[in-house]
């Protein structure tokens, strides 16, 4: 599975975009420079994100982009199915019973991931879903790189 640098770069987008204060506007060139994002593409992923309706823009001197959507109730899967369509979309059933129980397990656990945390817990929080369990994620501030590897 490949995430593509579009939906990389618009989580990064929506991210820097979540943290403004409520109301306030926030260039695309300050996003760019932020969060290391060529200004072209963050353009381009702009009228993405507008054209889905999860950015809001206001032209002029003060103008910006704003959320168009509640960070607080918008997931990471209703971001990308709305940027890129579903998250998962295997071929057609091919007949062998373990592979289509395992792209459909597949298919499930990245949906429930991706589902279990909002931009505003992600982006201002700082949070990710971490396993907790069988069933079950945890949100948690990630660990350090050399936590993941000890």
């Amino acid at each position: 599975m490949e995430i593509s640098s579009r939906i990389d770069y618009a989580l990064r987008m929506l991210s820097e975009v979540a943290k403004a204060e409520e109301g306030s506007v926030v260039s695309v060139r300050y996003v760019a420079e932020q969060r290391g994002i060529p200004y072209s593409f963050a353009r381009t992923i702009q009228h993405d994100l507008v054209k889905c309706g999860l950015l809001a823009t206001a032209r002029g001197p003060h103008g910006g982009m704003r959320l168009a959507v509640d960070a607080r109730t918008t997931t990471l899967l209703d971001v990308i199915e709305r940027v890129e369509g579903p998250v998962f979309q295997p071929n057609e059933r091919c007949g062998m019973v373990q592979l289509d129980c395992l792209w459909e397990q597949l298919r499930h656990q990245t949906e429930r991931y991706l589902s279990s945390v909002t931009i505003y817990q992600f982006a201002v929080e700082g949070l990710v879903p971490l396993p907790y369990d069988e069933n079950m994620f945890r949100l948690a501030v990630p660990p350090t790189t050399t936590e993941v590897n000890s």
